[in-house]
């Protein structure tokens, strides 16, 4: 995929971000981008949207800053994939660049590395790495080294993807737009449907970005009881019962204890971090279990993906050749 040879008019890449009330990020995000090589070099080839869905604070104030197009949607109208559509529609470019308003590019070649497999004409959507911060959950640290790990996957064999950090192919948006009756998860439904339609998916390990995620206990429960929900009328066929709240619950503290014994130089201390493992992994395999509501075996390859398998080596980084960006605070 030759950047250089884009008409002058026409975008590659539109970048639309989804927020509500994301004033502590939505400047570092934004920032960020503009700190893009591919932005530097050539702005003309990216432009951004921002889909907001009736913010109170600073959200717009600072948006408006930056070169953003923003597109309204009320609060009582909004999905996520809902308001994915609506920005989309609005936007230009070939490829379409989806980031949380709640993230930030590592790296100044984050758009760079998130387009390049679709040069792979048959990669229908591509998803990048994520990270915490310093201050995320244990736990969630551990979710995002299992499920983002630090080895590029050209083609995957599942449709697990996470749209805070992914990009897919307009024409193919055009033909099948987001499920907007969804509660979660338009992003693997999406994904499930291009490769059904013999399309591949595509994992950017170098696309890497920070999920600034610090949830309350409510938050996290509410998260993955409306993903469950999600999840279950898209594989009508998958069952979660207590038996696997335990199971999961039980296995996944573990782990996390051995994993946070070994790295002792967490900024919390044991107690601290044994009681954030405790209720996360709990609000986390609670709110899944009333998500589904209903008794059966878990089989599927794609929720070992999202319950990942005890035991798997959590890979050490290697570093890059690249200096990473130097936001301002």
């Amino acid at each position: 995929m030759n950047l250089a040879m884009t008409g002058s008019s026409t975008p590659v890449a539109s970048i639309v971000i989804r927020a509500y009330n994301e004033e502590k990020h939505i400047g570092r995000l934004l920032e960020g981008i503009l700190q893009q090589t591919l932005y530097r070099h050539q702005p003309r080839l990216v432009e951004i949207i921002l889909v907001d869905s009736g913010s109170s604070d600073a959200t717009l104030a600072i948006a408006s800053r930056y070169p953003v197009q923003i597109v309204h949607i009320r609060p009582e109208e909004f999905s996520f994939g809902r308001s994915l559509n609506r920005g989309i529609a609005q936007s230009r470019g070939e490829f379409i660049v989806i980031a949380s308003a709640h993230v930030y590019p590592v790296y100044p070649d984050w758009l760079e590395r998130m387009l390049a497999p679709f040069q792979d004409a048959q990669v229908a959507l591509v998803y990048g790495k994520q990270r915490g911060n310093a201050d995320s959950h244990f736990s969630e640290q551990q979710i995002f080294a299992r499920w983002f790990p630090e080895e590029s996957i050209p083609r995957q064999s599942h449709p697990f993807c996470n749209n805070a950090n992914a990009a897919i192919r307009r024409s193919l948006w055009q033909q099948r737009p987001y499920d907007e009756s969804l509660s979660g998860l338009e992003d693997l439904e999406w994904a499930h449907w291009a490769m059904e339609q013999g399309y591949a998916i595509s994992y950017s390990a170098e696309a890497e970005i920070i999920h600034v995620h610090n949830e309350t206990p409510t938050a996290v429960f509410n998260r993955y009881r409306r993903e469950a929900m999600a999840f279950k009328r898209i594989f009508p066929q998958e069952q979660f019962h207590l038996w696997d709240f335990a199971r999961l619950f039980t296995s996944n503290v573990i782990n996390d204890l051995v994993q946070a014994a070994r790295q002792r130089n967490r900024k919390a201390g044991p107690l601290s971090t044994t009681r954030q493992i405790l209720w996360f992994r709990w609000m986390q395999f609670w709110g899944t279990y009333q998500g589904y509501r209903q008794s059966g075996p878990l089989t599927s390859q794609l929720r070992q993906t999202f319950y990942y398998p005890q035991g798997a080596p959590i890979t050490a980084k290697e570093p890059r050749d690249v200096e990473p960006i130097q936001y301002r605070s």
